[in-house]
């Protein structure tokens, strides 16, 4: 082992900065290979504990994430997905091909019923993505209606007779997915027009309040949010909420994936790299940053108080699928170094906690970067659920900057520079809590932070990691990563001491006592 690299910081413990929204921890479920059937919903007859099919040991593990949302049905999936023909009895729901994924046949036994049934179980909010790219205005109106109206409305008289007297409540609602491509190979211009139509026509029923999120951009694609602001940015004012009771598009959305590949189709091993391949990883993450504050600043030019949200409502890595599966179903292993992309992408997340209102990580079971893996009966979390679950403080809490000193660390990447080191931190009922990642492959990390403004008492730590960047959980050895307590924590006076081993993440949490 390297000797340790010295980093200190300050934190400011009484300068208290944007709350952190909590759907910044958002989640993603596509009818896309094993993440809803056999993840999700393993169906009634299943010998898996299950509730009206969906299955129970998944939904324990989330609850314990406090997942604030989850995105539904897709994904490209979206915009392919009749919403009609996934309710009413299951044996007369009619088939459909899952053009996108794999080619294979859906059922569409888990539709609207069994999604808003899951999200009740979840204790969170859904996220409903309509279909733009091959559906209608009127489709996606009447999900809407089907969903949240009250009364003796066709579709609330309908909802009822499949079961569900009671409306739902859902807010946040998808204008499309990725109308670049799978959804509709559009130019930003023509899709900011439809998504002006289609979002006038998705209305607020009753007391339901709806969050519409225009599909946007992929990676630096800043031409296209430009296009979607000129278009909504205009529309939000008072005097089209007193002419029609709402305003069309209240976010619009990007997606960032990280994979490090010489090309799409060949995006390398989730778990066969080297150290070159882990540190290009990590740049290409870091690039997060450098993406989110470039659509950051095009909103800030059309939209300068900020009443327009900033979504990544898809990010994670990617990479090839697991030797032996289908192409089309996008299983990947998930190791720590897919941990590590999720805590550096969180504490960017944190630092624009300004304009980024929710995050959606893709995707949540069996699916690219996911927090939970199902082998039948067998249930894994990964290195990045622990994550989440080592973050999930942050959650609704006042953000507070990190100012790191001239002397962190970095190394040459390809000829660009990564940091090394990164943090994040927040405050809620006087506890601060602290994230921290080391991305050095070698050398530890001694990080000395002057605590300023309050006084703290004995802080706790946390941290993740493992003796090679590669190490997985698999079943039967389900904890080859997992937390642990963390050492070398200590204050005196109001300096903070942290010792971080290689390649780790770690959370400290701070009881403010005055």
């Amino acid at each position: 082992m390297s000797a340790p690299v010295p980093v200190s910081a300050v934190v400011d413990l009484d300068v208290a900065g944007p709350t952190i929204n909590p759907h910044v921890y958002g989640h993603f479920a596509e009818h896309l290979g094993r993440c809803i059937y056999e993840g999700f919903y393993v169906g009634e007859d299943s010998d898996i504990p299950n509730e009206g099919g969906i299955r129970l040991d998944v939904v324990e593990a989330l609850k314990a994430l406090d997942i604030p949302n989850l995105r539904w049905p897709g994904g490209c999936f979206a915009d392919e997905y009749h919403w009609m023909n996934g309710i009413g009895p299951k044996q007369d729901r009619p088939r459909m091909v899952n053009t996108h994924w794999g080619d294979v046949e859906e059922n569409n036994h888990f539709g609207t019923h069994e999604f808003m049934a899951l999200c009740e179980l979840l204790g969170t909010e859904p996220y409903v993505s309509g279909n733009v790219g091959s559906g209608t205005v009127r489709e996606m109106s009447e999900w809407v209606e089907y969903l949240t109206r009250r009364g003796d409305s066709p579709m609330a008289r309908l909802r009822k007779e499949n079961g569900r007297e009671e409306p739902w409540k859902v807010k946040f609602w998808g204008i499309g997915n990725e109308a670049w491509g799978c959804g509709g190979n559009m130019t930003a211009e023509q899709f900011a027009e439809q998504a002006r139509t289609f979002a006038t026509y998705c209305r607020d029923q009753d007391d339901n309040r709806l969050y519409r999120i225009a599909a946007g951009a992929s990676d630096d694609d800043y031409g296209w949010t430009e296009a979607l602001m000129k278009t909504v940015s205009g529309l939000g004012g008072k005097g089209v909420e007193e002419r029609h009771g709402h305003a069309p598009i209240q976010a619009v959305s990007f997606h960032y994936y990280t994979w490090t590949g010489p090309t799409w189709d060949q995006k390398g091993s989730a778990t066969q790299f080297g150290t070159d391949d882990y540190y290009r990883t990590m740049l290409k993450a870091q690039g997060m940053e450098r993406v989110l504050g470039g659509h950051a600043r095009v909103m800030d030019a059309y939209d300068p108080d900020k009443r327009i949200g900033l979504v990544c409502d898809e990010w994670g890595t990617w990479f090839d699928v697991e030797p032996g599966t289908n192409p089309g179903f996008l299983y990947q292993q998930n190791t720590l170094r897919d941990a590590l992309v999720a805590s550096l992408h969180f504490d960017v997340f944190h630092r624009f906690a300004d304009r980024l209102v929710m995050t959606n990580i893709a995707q949540t079971v069996n699916v690219l970067q996911a927090v939970v893996l199902t082998d039948g009966a067998d249930l894994v979390l990964t290195p990045t659920y622990h994550v989440f679950r080592m973050n999930r403080r942050h959650q609704g809490a006042a953000s507070l900057a990190v100012h790191l000193r001239e002397d962190a660390p970095a190394r040459d990447v390809d000829g660009e520079q990564l940091r090394t080191f990164s943090a994040s931190a927040s405050v809620r009922d006087d506890v601060a809590l602290l994230s921290l990642t080391n991305l050095d492959a070698e050398a530890p990390v001694t990080l000395t932070v002057d605590l300023r403004g309050r006084t703290v008492g004995e802080p706790t730590g946390e941290v993740l990691t493992a003796a090679d960047l590669t190490a997985h959980n698999v079943p039967g050895q389900a904890t080859a990563v997992e937390p642990r307590a963390l050492d070398g924590v200590r204050v005196e006076g109001s300096t903070l001491t942290v010792e971080l081993p290689p390649h780790s993440f770690a959370t400290v949490q701070l009881p403010l006592v005055g």
